[in-house]
């Protein structure tokens, strides 16, 4: 059997710059699913997305996703992509498999937790207060640094990284310190500062940006304190629940979040197209 991609429409040129087609995928040219591709907004036309993959429900477990994915590389290959990205739902376990399987790789996934009514006390000798401007521009350029770092050890090229982390600081933090709806906050215990705190909102969501214990007090437990400070904070302006972004590989921060009750939403992958 020959499983190919039949576009559906023309390629469009969306309003942010990126391109996009979609497409029926077919079996001997009967259509058993679609796909949606495009590029991506943060990397350029260099690398594209799978925006959508859905096979009907009679043509699933026949490995007619697995085809129409590596179709999909041949399809943006065509449009001169170098990388592709997909964004995979925790719940779709079969989805997950298939995409490692053909050589995905997780970049970073995105965690959430319900927040209660009932903020959590922070432990004796630990409290937060507000950063100052004084501390702010150090700590923005050293977290700027890092971020790029973070995105160059998955995968993307050091000036995509480097591009990519002015333009999300830029647009985040279009105010600095004073940026609408963003909270930064200095963790103290007993008197000493012992870590940092950036915090916002997305999606109705409170959302953290940045959590970090200083490298001189950390294994004493302050970035689970400073996990506590941000659900303080959540809790504070009624937000339902608490959302996060770990990157893979971060292994102390995953299995802390993880300890604390956050449960995976999403999975990002990506893979190089040789």
């Amino acid at each position: 059997m020959t499983t190919t991609l039949r576009p559906t429409e023309p390629l469009q040129r969306e309003a942010d710059g990126t391109r996009s087609r979609r497409y029926q995928v077919c079996v001997n040219s009967r259509p058993v699913g679609v796909i949606h591709l495009g590029t991506s907004p943060d990397f350029g036309d260099s690398v594209a997305r799978i925006l959508d993959l859905r096979i009907d429900e009679p043509d699933r477990r026949r490995g007619r996703g697995t085809v129409a994915a590596l179709a999909a590389e041949e399809v943006v290959r065509g449009w001169s992509c170098t990388r592709i990205e997909a964004s995979v739902p925790a719940e779709a376990e079969a989805a997950l498999k298939v995409a490692t399987a053909l050589g995905y790789v997780v970049r970073h996934r995105h965690m959430e937790k319900p927040l209660g009514d009932t903020p959590p006390e922070l432990p004796a000798g630990s409290r937060g207060r507000p950063m100052t401007a004084e501390e702010f521009g150090p700590w923005q350029e050293q977290d700027r640094q890092a971020y790029a770092q973070s995105w160059i050890e998955r995968g993307v090229p050091e000036a995509e990284a480097r591009a990519r982390a002015l333009r999300d600081y830029a647009t985040l933090l279009a105010d600095g310190l004073a940026t609408e709806g963003m909270v930064f906050s200095v963790l103290e215990h007993e008197g000493a500062a012992v870590g940092t705190l950036w915090t916002g909102s997305r999606e109705d969501r409170a959302f953290v940006y940045k959590v970090e214990a200083d490298a001189r007090h950390r294994g004493k437990g302050h970035g689970r304190t400073l996990m506590l400070l941000a659900e303080r904070q959540g809790v504070a302006v009624g937000r339902p629940a608490i959302m996060l972004n770990v990157f893979a590989g971060n292994t102390p921060a995953e299995r802390l979040y993880e300890s604390l009750g956050y449960e995976t939403l999403t999975y990002h992958l990506y893979k190089d197209l040789l």
